[in-house]
């Protein structure tokens, strides 16, 4: 299974840095992992509505730019579907049993996603109605991921 994490940022902190390296690594026995990372659009100082509505948009076309024709997508919504561990592992093993092994994550940024990136996503999942930093998000994903891979194969790690 090839699974992308396509989110928009660069992780800066040396902890989150280390979290994602870890996540990777114990990922590589499971599928093809790849991160891609988009640029943050600038917002103005004080920005209105409409200027982060510009922000989102632009940060959107670099991302839909990003995603294969043929990927099946995941946006990260806070309204989006939400799944317990169970059921996000039993998703994804549907989808490899389906044909569908490549998965597209997408992390939006500090203004979340543009309505063409949620319009473009096969399924919307949401962790839960509050908004996480997207830096922290990419770890809980990449942890979540693992943990599907895990459960799936029957393998010790989820309780």
């Amino acid at each position: 299974m090839n699974i992308t994490i396509l989110c928009v940022g660069k992780l800066k902190e040396k902890y989150w840095v280390d979290a994602v390296a870890e996540y990777s690594k114990r990922l590589s026995a499971y599928c093809m992992l790849r991160i891609e990372e988009v640029k943050e659009a600038r917002l103005p100082e004080n920005a209105g509505p409409a200027e982060e509505e510009a922000v989102k948009e632009s940060e959107g076309k670099e991302l839909l730019r990003r995603i294969d024709k043929e990927a099946y997508v995941i946006t990260l919504e806070i309204l989006g579907k939400e799944l317990n561990s169970e059921q996000l592992a039993k998703h994804m093993m549907q989808l490899g049993l389906s044909g569908r092994s490549n998965i597209v994550f997408v992390i939006g940024g500090s203004l979340g996603l543009s309505s063409a990136v949620s319009q473009r996503a096969d399924f919307k999942l949401s962790f839960s109605r509050m908004t996480f930093p997207h830096q922290m998000m990419r770890v809980i994903l990449l942890e979540q991921v693992y943990r599907s891979f895990k459960i799936n194969r029957n393998e010790k790690y989820h309780k």
